[in-house]
């Protein structure tokens, strides 16, 4: 998701920059009108490019900021939807997209090279504000209350069974009886340093105690809330099928996982050129807190709901925007 690149997206990375469609974009899917968001005349006819991953979360913020900037008066064009981290990163830089919302953590260890992140949220972003703007002149507005990072979860029977309420209670289960946590992970967690061996350090216990299983990420989901092949399963706090299976999260009592954060992120002369698109933006970006994108989230993945509805709606209900 969010935190990885695989190789294929690495190896097709310059092909999809070049490729049909991606340096110009296509035309926002749905129509809206002005909300508490009206026409602002320096944004009249201005023509800007939104870009996201690939990914649900991505997309639907992708298009929350197309409508915004539509509703303003922009003239929008759509190149969500793009695949892995890098090709959206570089797609950026390039000057292919100049608005995406991308995610504290991701631009502090991904893209900047810091292996440890800061365990305050704004003290991270802070951190990647400063270090990005110095080496790519790239801008970071002030970022989402949510935080889509990493989390493991159990189903409420396994929570009952065991008492596990924290990582710590986890890390104490694995070292007194493993066979009870056994755990499911994607293959990118289950090595990486801000995946389970950091945080079988960070917890102190034997990352090869408890028996694990290297699932899709879908299937994990699935799996934890049936309770059988996974009773503990690696998920991202932001899903939907975490409310839609009735999943509990394990609180990171440690404040080991880094901190992912969405921030409206651009070139620094885009943002110079135009400063009234942070104003239109700020409002919206205040009130996307982990209860509202986990629901918007499962609207797209649970109930099959398209992403550009899904923004659309969520947008008209806040009253930004009318549907046009």
């Amino acid at each position: 998701m969010k935190k990885t690149t695989t190789v294929f997206a690495l190896a097709m990375a310059g092909a999809l920059l070049a490729g049909c469609g991606l340096e110009s974009g296509g035309a926002v899917p749905l129509s809206v009108g002005p909300g508490s968001i009206q026409p602002v005349p320096e944004l009249e006819g201005v023509k800007m490019t939104v870009g996201s991953k690939d990914f649900t979360e991505q997309i639907t913020l992708g298009y929350i900021i197309e409508f915004a900037m539509a509703a303003a008066g922009a003239e929008v064009r759509d190149l969500t939807n793009i695949q892995g981290s890098n090709s959206t990163r570089d797609a950026q830089l390039n000057g292919q997209i100049d608005l995406t919302y991308e995610y504290t953590g991701t631009g502090w260890i991904n893209y900047l090279g810091n292996e440890t992140p800061l365990p305050d949220s704004t003290e991270q972003y802070e951190a990647v504000r400063d270090a990005d703007l110095a080496a790519n002149d790239m801008v970071w507005e002030p970022p989402a209350p949510m935080n889509n990072t990493y989390a493991l979860a159990m189903n409420k029977q396994t929570a009952a069974e065991t008492g596990v309420k924290t990582l710590s209670d986890y890390a104490n289960l694995v070292r007194t009886n493993p066979s009870a946590a056994t755990t499911c992970v994607e293959t990118e967690f289950n090595v990486r340093q801000d995946g389970y061996p950091g945080m079988a350090a960070k917890y102190e216990f034997d990352p090869n105690l408890a028996p694990r299983q290297i699932l899709q990420t879908g299937i994990i989901y699935q799996a934890t809330a049936d309770g059988t092949q996974c009773k503990f399963g690696e998920v991202f706090t932001t899903d939907g099928r975490i409310i839609a299976l009735d999943l509990v999260l394990l609180e990171d009592d440690r404040a080991f996982f880094p901190k992912y954060n969405p921030s409206l992120i651009m070139k620094k002369d885009f943002a110079d050129a135009h400063p009234e698109v942070q104003e239109v933006m700020a409002p919206i970006t205040a009130k996307l807190d982990d209860k509202v994108m986990t629901e918007l989230n499962r609207q797209v993945d649970v109930e099959g709901k398209e992403p550009a509805d899904v923004a659309r709606d969520w947008l008209v209900s806040e009253g930004f925007v009318t549907t046009g």
